[in-house]
């Protein structure tokens, strides 16, 4: 069985089981991820070392389909964003930021019809729909090759309340969601709230899109930032100190 093949289990399982009762629309969950899925791989940009790909997406629905997916909206965007990264980390593409997913209402649509727009946009805001991925690449201090196995970036570990967990060759996500690899309790982190991955020689501290941000040596970060030996990194009200060796 694929990779993509395993991938498409996955969030069949995760949000037809947590959604199927709720949803009753023409478009199913599982076909919004995998027209997602398509519209990255459709929208490659080759540059020198990495094959980018969209970083930000606009789904647009009828109003019917997007009244049908009100009351789990939130919980949806969470795990097709999700999907999408490991999309990406299985084929071994380059993004400039967590995906980000916004669904839309149009009124020209009919029942089971959607549109999805994608972009590649910059960290500090700048849509790129069909520029150079170089120039996104030399804004954006160091861009995130998702799934890049960082094989000089030393071992990492992130100590909380005393415990020490190493971080694997792919990196950490860090949030309130049971299934990430740190998981806090409080409510002020998000589910999926920012990932400590390996870019280059060292390792990315990166904000996923976070509710209340993350701050690294009391400082509030808003791009992906290097991490060094001893930084304290806070999420919520909780402190995670990093170490590499």
């Amino acid at each position: 069985m694929s990779v993509l093949r395993n991938l498409e289990n996955k969030i069949a399982g995760l949000v037809e089981g947590a959604f199927g009762r709720a949803f009753r629309s023409e478009i199913r969950p599982v076909e919004l991820a995998r027209r997602l899925a398509r519209e990255m791989d459709q929208h490659r940009q080759l540059s020198l070392s990495n094959t980018y790909v969209p970083n930000e997406y606009t789904v647009w629905l009828s109003p019917a389909d997007r009244r049908a997916l009100g009351p789990i909206e939130d919980g949806l965007v969470d795990e097709l964003s999700a999907y999408l990264l490991e999309h990406a980390r299985a084929e071994r593409l380059a993004l400039v930021s967590h995906p980000r997913i916004e669904l839309r209402t149009d009124q020209r649509l009919a029942i089971g019809e959607c549109g999805i727009e994608a972009k590649l946009v910059a960290r500090e805001g700048r849509a790129r729909t069909a520029g150079p991925p170089e120039l996104v690449a030399r804004r954006a201090a160091s861009a995130v090759q998702v799934g890049g196995d960082g094989p000089d970036a030393g071992q990492a570990f992130l100590t909380v309340s005393g415990s020490r967990t190493p971080i694997g060759p792919r990196g950490a996500v860090i949030g309130r969601s049971p299934d990430v690899d740190i998981v806090l309790s409080s409510t002020d982190v998000s589910r999926r709230h920012a990932e400590v991955v390996p870019d280059g020689g060292g390792w990315v501290l990166v904000d996923l899109g976070s509710t209340n941000g993350v701050r690294l040596n009391g400082s509030r970060v808003g791009v992906p930032t290097l991490l060094t030996d001893g930084d304290v990194i806070e999420v919520g009200p909780t402190e995670l100190h990093f170490e590499v060796y």
